[in-house]
């Protein structure tokens, strides 16, 4: 069983470290998506005001600083793998992260220069230079001429350097060269340990590459089917923070797919969306492209809004009024952004069934967005905000509207699937439970009280800052969120019970050393979690945003992380 945490713990460590480098891809995605639209076709011809050659050029400006982020994922990756990964010293990892890849790549060219295997590209046209790399499994990174790994070139620098920074950043080497010990160890062990990496990869990569290959065309092959099996997956992976480790590998690397567009060999979804969004020979996008993507629009917006009105119409009526004020919130932060978490976690812990049944139905959004073609996608952030950015201003060539025409739908399917499993099986959930407020000590059951709450931490209303002598200084946000972060250690047993702090985009993650010490009840209500979650020995609060904030805080009081 312990190595069985040990594992799960690992691969969703691993999973989260996706989320350094891929918080770059929202913000560079909505800059390079207002570009496209309006700089598409189909847009000028509609308002030609928009043609002004200040306008376009802005325009044309935003479409270059957009694709720095996408044309450069694989370096991204492998310093944001390497520095989300780091316990500690995460400066000498992001330079490591960042020598290890260039290094990887340079001796990838050396020994295909040796070999005799480098593509000549002399004397021809960039398009048709890029169309012989590709067919040789070749590219160029950072104006290396290299073998083609995607974003797996990345991942592969991060985890070499990774380990090699655990190992490294703790040695003392004698007192001649002591200069070097520590964090000033690691680029140095880099650059020997990935040039033996490089090599293995030179030998080992064209069987994996082939290996890529096929069950890329497993996948898109599998038709419908596959595409229902990995949203009902990926939703399942979501409570133990796996689905990163699911989602990222799909949308950028070769296993979600490869095209070419615009003359250029493209791999991942993600970035196959983005370029056919730019190529204006597309009048209609690939649906195979969209398939593991637009039809989680359906149940963000329209779906879980559905469940939510669903809990709070089943709601005891003298408790209705306050939980739907706490459903709502929810569900239109689910609408908006495509932040889900704390809609699913109000029924998550106290009704599992329900939340097997979302993963199934949320499948099925995916299936059936698929059959009609849908060809709407974002890098993340599945709400109205990023559809109409990526859907809606990019014109007919995405179908945008069958969001709407099968979110519709979608509402009414959510709505009435939970409220009758909700009163057929007397489910808990937020405004029915026995007693005043919802309670759970594991994923079965209520002991903590948990579900959604008007977050105030950090806000000036905050009750628990309320003085009791108003000739008191209020305190400032900054203090506020210290005497937070010394109440959350002193709620999970103490500095002496913690043994790592981290943090995802809405999950602070407290890993402890004796779980039974940890208060849940004071972290739900005193410091006004969201929700609460076990995975192991570590402990999950929500918070949204604030997360990261919060985690800072008491990395900076512990001494620990950064």
């Amino acid at each position: 069983m312990k190595e069985k945490n040990k594992l799960i713990s690992a691969f969703e460590q691993f999973g989260r470290s996706f989320l350094l480098p891929v918080s770059v891809l929202p913000g560079a995605g909505i800059i390079k998506g207002i570009g496209t639209a309006f700089t598409n076709e189909n847009t000028l011809n509609m308002f030609p005001i928009l043609t002004n050659n200040i306008f376009q050029f802005i325009m044309k400006l935003f479409i270059v600083l957009g694709d720095t982020a996408f044309n450069n994922l694989p370096v991204i990756f492998a310093v944001g793998v390497a520095v989300g990964l780091a316990k500690r010293e995460k400066g000498s990892a992001a330079l490591s992260g960042l020598l290890g890849f260039i290094v990887l790549h340079y001796i990838l060219n050396f020994l295909l220069t040796t070999t005799g295997q480098l593509v000549d590209t002399a004397g021809v046209d960039k398009v048709q230079a890029k169309l012989l790399m590709a067919n040789a499994m070749q590219t160029k990174v950072l104006g290396i001429q290299t073998m083609d790994l995607s974003v797996f070139g990345g991942i592969i620098a991060g985890l070499t350097v990774y380990f090699v920074h655990k190992w490294a950043v703790k040695q003392e080497l004698p007192t001649v060269i002591g200069f070097f010990s520590g964090p000033r160890f690691v680029p140095i062990v880099t650059m020997v340990v990935m040039t033996f990496v490089a090599t293995g990869v030179f030998f080992i990569w064209p069987t994996i590459q082939v290996g890529i290959s096929a069950l890329s065309v497993m996948i898109l092959k599998s038709g419908p089917i596959g595409t229902f099996l990995y949203g009902l997956i990926e939703r399942a992976l979501l409570p133990f923070g796996l689905h990163h480790g699911l989602n990222w590998p799909v949308r950028t690397t070769e296993l979600g797919g490869s095209w070419i567009i615009n003359g250029q060999h493209v791999v991942g979804t993600v970035n196959a969306y983005i370029a056919s969004l730019a190529d204006s020979t597309i009048h209609s996008i690939d649906p195979a492209i969209t398939r593991f993507n637009g039809g989680k629009f359906v149940y963000f917006m329209f779906g879980l809004s559905g469940a939510a009105y669903a809990m709070y119409k089943t709601a005891t009526p003298e408790k209705q009024k306050m939980a739907g004020s706490l459903l709502f919130a929810a569900a239109a932060t689910s609408f908006l952004t495509g932040i889900t978490e704390p809609i699913e976690f109000t029924f998550l812990f106290v009704a599992p069934m329900l939340y097997a049944v979302h993963a199934v139905i949320a499948g099925s959004a995916l299936f059936v967005m698929h059959m009609l073609g849908a060809g709407v996608a974002t890098p993340t952030g599945h709400g109205l905000i990023n559809l109409i950015i990526y859907g809606v201003l990019q014109g007919p060539k995405t179908h945008w509207w069958l969001v709407f025409l099968v979110g519709i739908p979608y509402f009414f399917i959510y709505y009435f699937v939970f409220k009758f499993m909700i009163i057929k099986f007397n489910f808990k959930t937020p405004g029915r439970e026995d007693i005043d407020e919802v309670r759970l000590a594991t994923k079965e059951e209520a002991r903590g009280k948990y579900g959604l709450k008007i977050q105030s931490v950090g806000k000036e209303e905050h009750a628990s800052q309320t003085n009791e002598n108003p000739s008191e200084k209020p305190l400032s946000k900054q203090e506020k969120t210290h005497q937070q972060a010394l109440g959350l250690i002193e709620a999970h047993g103490g500095p002496e019970n913690i043994v790592d702090v981290n943090a995802c985009i809405t999950r602070l993650r407290i890993d402890v050393k004796d779980k039974s010490l940890v208060d849940k009840d004071t972290i739900l209500k005193k410091y006004e979690a969201l929700g609460f979650a076990e995975n192991g020995m570590q402990m999950q609060s929500i918070y949204g945003a604030y997360a990261n904030v919060l985690k800072m805080e008491i990395q900076e009081i512990l001494g620990i992380g950064e």
